[in-house]
């Protein structure tokens, strides 16, 4: 191991990667974008240049998301994607093979699995561990995940929504459904589109969720001024839309990720179930974020939901938290690749 021995936890996500350093924190916080040239597919930009670029490239320049519903799709661009984001967050002057845990969701097949570790040793990495999602928002959610306690976690995200019940270390019932943040913005433009006839791109249907989305009803709503292009005449136009509209045109993506909760409680052995009842259930990632989110789960479900401190940072926290401790969290973690 030696003194040069540098670790780094990575947070693949379909939406965003983030780079954690044992002693240092989150250096990194980029989009899981590439930008690519069509004519002879070479790798143009990476990460928050990239997505500067989405929906507002010519025709020759793709940009590019190789992380679909949180497994690679493309493999080479997750390759050169990770290589980009490792030597950033070690610095130009590194020579030092790092370490490297990376999360995937509770659902990946053992082949996914592997190619993440292919990809993390191809990009640099001397070794690389990969663990899943749930049990990494756990650790840096600050679970302690090693008692004989019922924990649920829902980690949503992206790409998927991933929802564990976790007890002395170990997965008892999960799921994950890819249906997440970029579903929620899907639908909202989707929503759009059909009331007012307007065009709008993924980054305004992103910014009207986080502005003025909800995942209950509001009193007092919300507005925000939208603006994109016509159907119909194929110009410029703006429209209002408030909170309790969104609130609607997501409807079905908020059930399919309440039913994804309902699932793994479905399925979790009774003295488990007691202990969620009493400690309620955990929720991370960033689409967790969404207004009122906790409360809807708990309408739905009558368990206490609860948003975690740094909900966005919590699977890179505890990937850095995984490494720092590696000894404890070996045999938990460490389905060997």
């Amino acid at each position: 191991m030696g003194i040069f021995s540098k670790k780094l936890g990575i947070d693949l996500g379909t939406a965003n990667t983030l780079v954690f350093l044992p002693g240092k924190g989150i250096v990194l916080n980029e989009p899981s974008v590439v930008a690519v040239s069509e004519q002879d597919n070479k790798i143009l930009a990476i990460g928050v240049e990239a997505k500067e670029m989405i929906g507002k490239t010519p025709d020759s320049i793709i940009a590019y998301r190789p992380m679909k519903d949180g497994v690679i799709a493309d493999y080479r661009v997750t390759e050169a994607m990770l290589r980009y984001f490792i030597s950033k967050a070690l610095g130009r002057w590194n020579f030092w093979k790092p370490d490297v845990m990376v999360s995937v969701p509770a659902g990946v097949t053992s082949t996914e699995r592997r190619a993440v570790v292919e990809a993390a040793v191809r990009a640099g990495a001397k070794n690389a561990y990969v663990v899943k999602e749930p049990i990494l928002a756990a650790i840096g959610a600050g679970i302690p995940i090693h008692e004989s306690r019922g924990h649920m976690v829902v980690d949503i995200g992206g790409g998927t929504t991933d929802v564990a019940v976790i007890s002395l270390g170990g997965i008892v019932a999960s799921t994950s459904v890819k249906c997440a943040g970029n579903k929620i913005d899907q639908a909202i433009a989707d929503y759009i589109k059909k009331t007012f006839n307007l065009a709008i791109g993924d980054k305004t249907a992103e910014a009207v969720k986080i502005k003025i989305g909800a995942a209950v009803p509001l009193e007092e709503e919300l507005s925000i001024i939208i603006k994109g292009r016509d159907y119909v005449q194929g110009l410029p136009r703006s429209a209002t839309v408030s909170t309790n509209e969104i609130v609607l045109a997501i409807d079905k993506e908020l059930r399919t990720m309440v039913k994804a909760i309902k699932d793994v409680l479905a399925e979790t052995p009774p003295e488990l179930a007691s202990d969620i009842i009493d400690y309620g259930i955990i929720m991370t990632g960033g689409t967790s974020m969404l207004r009122n989110f906790p409360d809807l789960v708990f309408r739905k479900t009558g368990v206490k939901a609860v948003l975690a401190e740094d909900a966005l940072y919590c699977v890179a926290k505890g990937t850095g938290m995984a490494l720092e401790h590696l000894d404890v969290y070996k045999k938990t973690i460490l389905s060997k690749k």
